[in-house]
């Protein structure tokens, strides 16, 4: 059983309390625990006007530098960024981190973040939907760029590195075109994990063929819908093993979530409020760890091996 905590720091409601400090001390209590990684969310729901103190991955930054073996992952929207700029913010947070870096693609599109990016009306559903398809498979594919020893750094011999391992992305699609590769050097975990969330029924191919792992929003049928999951994932010619799906759950509700089959892990959506995080921290997470399901001993060093994902970029 994997565990994850989403935390959505868009939701503080203007608490003067909630600062870096309490932040990074939840975290490093849920790392003590054994839990696999931490989702931080700074954009709000449907809509709502968000009280975030931080961009997500800045504070991911910080993060990094406090902790040592928790999975650390961020959402970041396909409409408030360049798919180049975004892969390379991810790599470069994969190598500060030692490989504990994911991505959390939601495929939700929020007005107001259209309204602040040149695109004030917005995009149609469908115009949406294939941008945020074609945004992620270039991000993944500049991920892809460098060969794991593609980077010689011969002095001597004149080679910064081999060309044959150094792959041009070249994409021209409908909305973007890259040629790559990424700036920055290959990252540890070759590429971040790929977390997709506010799946829709039209997305769900999509995010079998492509994501490392989901996150089911809360519901009493989550069993059935991880093992629709993995048998899309199959279709797909993927090894169901290699796409985890986890459940979200209230943390009042931990023994219902437990009964959860067809999925790979559990995951608490917290509001990012002191007390809610006192509570969990001082209440849920010793119950975790009770009950044997948060995996303190874990020895494991990147995100992937945490979740029992293949190494590489592979999906």
């Amino acid at each position: 059983m994997h565990l994850a905590i989403s935390l959505d720091i868009a939701a503080t409601d203007g608490q003067a309390g909630l600062d870096f400090r309490r932040i990074a001390g939840f975290v490093r209590k849920a790392e003590a625990a054994g839990v696999d990684m931490v989702v931080v969310s700074d954009t709000a729901a449907n809509g709502a006007r968000s009280t975030s103190p931080f961009e997500a991955t800045t504070l991911l930054a910080a993060l990094a530098t406090l902790t040592e073996r928790i999975g650390l992952v961020a959402g970041a929207s396909t409409l408030a960024h360049q798919p180049y700029n975004l892969a390379r913010r991810f790599a470069s947070l994969d190598i500060i981190s030692h490989g504990r870096i994911g991505w959390n693609a939601t495929m939700v599109q929020d007005p107001r973040q259209a309204a602040n990016f040149s695109r004030p009306e917005g995009f149609s559903e469908g115009d949406f939907r294939r941008r945020a398809e074609e945004f992620i498979g270039i991000v993944q594919g500049l991920w892809r760029g460098w060969d794991a020893d593609a980077l010689l750094f011969d002095k001597s011999g004149g080679r910064f590195h081999d060309p044959q391992k150094m792959h041009l992305l070249d994409h021209k699609g409908e909305f973007f075109s890259v040629r790559g590769p990424l700036n920055v050097a290959r990252s540890p975990q070759g590429t971040p994990v790929l977390v997709m969330s506010g799946l829709s029924e039209a997305d769900l191919d999509f995010a079998t063929r492509v994501a490392h792992v989901v996150l089911l929003d809360e519901q009493p049928s989550a069993g059935v819908a991880g093992d629709d999951l993995k048998r899309r994932a199959l279709a797909a010619g993927r090894k169901p093993e290699t796409l985890k799906v986890f459940v979200t759950v209230a943390a009042e509700r931990l023994e219902a979530g437990f009964d959860s089959n067809g999925c790979d892990g559990l995951n608490f959506a917290l509001p990012a409020d002191l007390p809610s995080l006192e509570a969990f921290a001082d209440r849920v997470l010793p119950e975790l760890q009770r009950r044997g399901l948060a995996q303190s001993a874990r020895a494991e060093a990147t995100l992937r091996q945490h979740l029992g994902l293949e190494a590489g970029g592979k999906p």
